[in-house]
């Protein structure tokens, strides 16, 4: 089970790019690397730096250590399904992309791990951005208001509930079905009864 959370306060940069793919995340030819050496170096590698591996000073998750919130464009995280584009961020200490849209596959994996996929409105999202500027600033996350503040501008933003409770609870999609192991016996028992025909027969 992973750490659950409710609230967070930490260094946000914009992203100020659209279609952001998992390739982009985390080009394949680092995947072959253990998870267990961490991908945060091989996050957004390919924008981060130049052909000698050197960081490109001005690309915003460059201006300094310690960014935890990305606001970013449309279509985060669309491409292949590769969860490892997940482990990247989460291995470089993002906990929350804010974004007008996701990939559907990546933002059911972000869950899974503890990362928070929050979808704004375009309008805000541009807002939110205008606001931050092109350097680093604190915002403030609260899952349980679906909430992203800046001083003193706050503004929604969109999570499915079943991703909300997964987030502040630690769970994965296995510890979320746990939740109703009590009802899933009771229909397994009273199904073994009314269909038995249907059921495994016991070992002689």
């Amino acid at each position: 089970m992973m750490a659950g959370w409710t609230r967070h306060k930490g260094r946000t940069v914009v992203l100020p790019l659209d279609h952001v793919d998992t390739d982009q995340l985390i080009p394949a030819r680092f995947m072959s690397v253990p998870r267990s050496e961490g991908y945060g170096d091989y996050l957004l590698h390919d924008l981060r730096r130049d052909e000698t591996g050197d960081l490109h000073p001005a690309f915003p998750l460059n201006r300094e250590d310690g960014i935890s919130i990305l606001v970013a464009g449309h279509h985060f995280g669309t491409g292949s399904s590769r969860e490892a584009a997940v482990y990247a961020l989460v291995d470089a200490g993002i906990r929350a992309v804010v974004a007008p849209s996701f990939g559907d596959i990546f933002a059911g994996n972000a869950v899974n791990n503890g990362l928070l996929p929050a979808r704004i409105d375009p309008e805000h999202a541009a807002l939110l951005a205008e606001l931050l500027g092109d350097g680093a600033a604190d915002t403030h996350i609260d899952l349980e208001r679906r909430q992203i503040a800046h001083g003193e501008t706050v503004l929604p933003f969109e999570l499915d509930e079943s991703w909300r409770t997964k987030l502040i609870n630690g769970w994965d999609d296995i510890d979320l079905t746990l939740q109703h192991a009590a009802a899933i016996d009771r229909f397994r028992n009273n199904r073994s009864q009314t269909a038995s025909w249907a059921w495994p027969a016991a070992a002689d």
